[in-house]
């Protein structure tokens, strides 16, 4: 059974998908930029507010769905500029449990949505 996920307390999606799909007991969603849902614009003081930004949100969207970060079990982090790893890194970690914190690979791309320098998507589990 698949359940789409929405709240408005995180970015509308950009094209034809959608924040995160439930299927069964399992949450994939979408990779989420940092767009701040109160103003409409885009956070790119610094990467660090960007990331956060970003991860407030992921965790909206798991909200919604009923979850937290520690329902996560994989991410996917995008990034411009493999040079901004360990400030993002440091920020991404603050959401987590090290102990249990999830799987994740960081690339980096090209280009990302809007121009943004981050983008994160995660899939966790009830």
């Amino acid at each position: 059974m698949k359940k789409i996920i929405r709240t408005s307390k995180a970015p509308a999606p950009l094209g034809p998908y959608n924040q995160a799909v439930l299927s069964n007991d399992t949450l994939y969603m979408s990779g989420q930029i940092g767009i701040n849902i109160n103003t409409g614009e885009m956070v790119l003081d610094d990467i660090k507010s960007e990331t956060t930004q970003v991860m407030q949100n992921l965790k909206a969207v798991l909200e919604a769905a009923d979850m937290t970060f520690e329902n996560v079990v994989k991410t996917s982090i995008f990034i411009s500029n493999m040079d901004d790893f360990v400030l993002i890194n440091e920020v991404y970690g603050s959401y987590f449990n090290e102990n249990t914190a999830p799987a994740r690979e960081t690339v980096q791309v090209a280009r990302l949505p809007k121009d943004v320098n981050v983008e994160i998507s995660m899939i966790a589990v009830k």
